[in-house]
């Protein structure tokens, strides 16, 4: 192997714990890469000079560049460019899509696999938390006051920029924990609290002020804060805390969870730590899980931790259509997760005491392709049954949180209830307000929400300069 290039068609390959015993524990899946492991990996990139890879990226990080660092074996130089563009390496390591983002771009991956650019951000990441993280430089304070409403990852991002440029910033966060859907959502065997919590605490040592259990919309309005509080400028990223159901018959009965208040049970209510913290979570003994995306993967794989001896997906496409991210499903697969695919429930059926003891489904088959491109199912007349189940976890999407539109004079919203904000900039119909992340765009990415709140935050600092 030559040292400036590696030209192995595969990625190094990533360790994990054995799919046996980590079906039965909630410590991390993906161990990480040694050091040995990254720098062969690093020697992949072709540091091409157009750099496709970067267009992929929603926060812009210098993608070559720190990989050029990291096959010096200078991963203080690495982590150091990477933080010039996103304040949450750690976390964007694990759970970016990066095969539908920058690695979709990679040269590497015309002839095989591209360069596992997630991999090596996440081991530059663990590096440099273990030697101790260094605080960001800040500019010299402005005086001006920026209040972040939501502390998921576009209003981290939105803090974290805000207070480099040297403005004053006040995270409100409804939950009693900040790090939004990043505590409350992502399992902790896919991304540990610990890792999100260093986070946070990062942005602290740098003079964010995170007030929590407070519930902005009740107990004061956008509008005091900006009249009465004196904020110069508001940025809201409430996200997507609202669950979508079916509307079959059954979905009241006792058994049947959304998939936020099962994932925010277990996650930030700590049910896996049962009876040490007194959040108990019925699963039973079968349990059908109603979707196909990432969060659906994440109710499955939980709720085997937490003691099923069966779980389903059931989901009315097929394999090919599933919107969970490819590595997501394959973990499922060798835990035992069981997909029942080209299936939907009619209805969820239930004993006298209002427990689900069942689940009416219709075989479906695939039709047409329909608006966004996938096949259309279409349901095959007759081919009902029925599947014994104890447990419902409807994971089908979710919507943004009506609080704040509501309470929030000349703030627009579609349809569907989410903020109208300018693409480019951010902007909201209310002057002085910003908005990004799943509450503009309904319930997306990590990093595309992160991408919003670079977005603002560049649009906030403009403003505030020119105020």
């Amino acid at each position: 192997m030559s040292l400036n290039v590696n030209n192995s068609p595969t990625k190094n390959k990533m360790p994990c714990q054995d799919p046996k015993a980590r079906a039965k524990n909630f410590d991390e899946v993906a161990l990480g890469y040694s050091e040995e492991a990254a720098v062969d990996e690093a020697l992949r990139c072709l540091g091409c000079k157009k750099e496709p890879c970067r267009q992929g990226c929603p926060v812009e990080v210098p993608i070559p560049q720190f990989i050029a660092k990291i096959k010096e074996r200078d991963f203080e130089a690495a982590i150091k460019i990477i933080k010039e563009k996103n304040a949450l390496p750690a976390v964007c390591g694990r759970v970016c899509p990066q095969e539908n983002q920058c690695e979709m771009y990679c040269v590497r991956g015309k002839k095989g696999e591209p360069v596992g650019i997630g991999r090596l951000e996440r081991f530059v990441a663990d590096w440099e938390r273990a030697k101790g993280v260094k605080p960001v430089e800040c500019a010299p304070p402005t005086g001006k006051k920026v209040a972040v409403v939501g502390s998921g990852p576009a209003g981290l991002t939105v803090a974290a920029d805000c207070a480099q440029a040297g403005h004053q910033v006040t995270i409100f966060e409804a939950l009693h924990v900040p790090g939004g859907v990043l505590m409350y959502g992502i399992p902790e065997f896919r991304l540990p609290k610990a890792i999100v919590q260093a986070e946070i605490d990062n942005l602290k040592k740098i003079g964010v002020d995170i007030q929590v259990d407070s519930v902005i919309g009740a107990i004061e309005t956008v509008d005091e804060l900006l009249e009465d509080e004196g904020f110069d400028a508001v940025f809201l990223g409430t996200g997507a805390g609202l669950p979508y159901f079916l509307g079959i018959p059954g979905e009241n009965l006792n058994g049947v969870y959304s998939a936020n208040e099962f994932l925010t049970r277990t996650n930030l209510m700590k049910a896996y730590l049962f009876p040490e913290y007194d959040t108990p979570v019925k699963v039973g003994r079968r349990v059908a899980v109603l979707g196909g995306g990432n969060v659906a993967m994440d109710c499955a794989r939980t709720a085997l931790r937490l003691g099923a001896e069966e779980v389903y997906i059931v989901y009315r496409r097929s394999m090919d259509e599933l919107p969970a991210r490819i590595e997501e499903v394959h973990h499922a697969q060798e835990e035992g997760v069981i997909f029942k695919i080209l299936t939907n429930p009619t209805r969820i059926i239930g004993n006298e005491e209002n427990w689900v003891t069942s689940m009416e489904c219709l075989k479906y088959e695939l039709g047409e392709p329909d608006e966004s491109g996938r096949r259309k199912p279409v349901p095959i007349q007759g081919s009902e049954f029925i599947m014994e189940v104890d447990t419902v976890v409807v994971a089908i999407g979710q919507g943004p949180n009506p609080l704040v539109p509501r309470t929030t004079k000349g703030l627009d919203t579609n349809k569907k209830g989410n903020i109208i904000a300018d693409e480019s900039t951010g902007a909201t119909s209310k002057p002085k307000v910003f908005a990004g992340g799943d509450v503009v765009t309904g319930a997306a990415t990590v990093i595309k929400a992160m991408g919003a709140g670079r977005i603002a935050a560049r649009s906030i600092c403009e403003m505030l300069k020119n105020s």
